[in-house]
């Protein structure tokens, strides 16, 4: 991650400060720190995102589909060398699910920790995924574990105080569906990161970093249908279900087990489009780019 992030041209002082924590705040839960699959491309978003977690912050993702936000949180744990536990905020999600719960175990009452109380004891990053999803009874719960008070009040168990290397990563898709407005007060306790969209070279660089023998043509055609459709959801013209750029990772993996281009496409972003006339603007874009049958390999041999 360093060696990454000094070819990104990340500032040497934030790197050794990073460092420097590494080396004073060693983790005995390595299991549970996250393996990098793909790496973050951004220099500002990068030095923005490590100032804040050196300074004691906690940090929240805002931005469109596809601009990186768990990619980040994941590389953030991964740099810092810290435990993560992944939260996903639903319509469920209550006290018990984020703190935990009484149970019983062996003939006798326990307390079954939850993740946000495994944060606090820890010292790991809680990821929370979606956080304007949350219920009025789990943002009730954040309050007082975010702010400076860093504590965590357990009716019936001991007041938990925050260990000092935990940091919460929050992040959140604005105008989804079943999303709402983040209060004032949950706000307020974050710094906030605008996610912006991923550069073309960026994108280049994503895709090569896992697929280095992949062919140039190929690969502009692959950039050139992704930021097409991302264009065309942010001109209201389709929704953002074609804008996934999992998919398209994940149709490349496909098309390195022989399935044709244009079929590991539709598997991966056509048929996410239900409605029959969105998803003729999503195949007429990528026919444009793409031949509906290719003889030959995408990946030089």
């Amino acid at each position: 991650m360093l060696e990454f992030l000094k070819k990104q041209g990340i500032d040497e002082k934030l790197l050794k400060e990073v460092e420097k924590f590494r080396q004073n705040n060693p983790s005995n839960l390595n299991d549970r720190i996250d393996e990098v699959e793909f790496f973050y491309y951004g220099k500002q978003v990068w030095q923005e995102a490590i100032t804040a977690i050196l300074a004691g912050e906690n940090l929240l993702l805002s931005g469109a589909k596809a601009t990186g936000k768990n990619v980040l949180a994941s590389n953030l744990s991964k740099l810092f060398q810290r435990p993560s536990w992944n939260i996903s905020f639903h319509v469920n999600t209550d006290y018990n699910s984020l703190i935990g719960s009484d149970t019983f175990n062996h003939g006798k009452i326990e307390f079954r920790e939850g993740p946000i109380y495994k944060c606090a004891k820890y010292g790991g990053f809680g990821i929370l995924d979606e956080i304007n999803m949350a219920k009025n009874e789990a943002v009730a719960v954040l309050h007082a574990t975010l702010d400076h008070r860093r504590i965590i009040d357990i009716p019936g168990y001991e007041k938990v105080k925050l260990d000092k290397n935990t940091r919460f990563i929050a992040t959140m898709n604005y105008g989804y569906v079943g999303t709402r407005e983040l209060n004032e007060a949950l706000a307020s306790r974050f710094m906030v990161i605008d996610m912006p969209n991923i550069t073309t070279e960026n994108l280049k660089k994503l895709i090569l970093t896992k697929y280095p023998t992949i062919k140039d043509k190929y690969l502009k055609a692959f950039v050139d249908i992704f930021e097409s459709l991302q264009k065309k959801s942010e001109n209201s013209e389709i929704s953002t279900k074609s804008v996934d750029l999992r998919g398209l990772v994940g149709a490349i993996s496909m098309m390195k087990l022989g399935l044709n281009p244009y079929d590991a496409l539709k598997l991966s972003m056509i048929n996410k489009c239900f409605d029959e006339f969105e998803k003729t603007i999503v195949i007429d874009t990528v026919k444009t780019k793409m031949p509906t049958l290719i003889t030959e390999s995408v990946f030089d041999e």
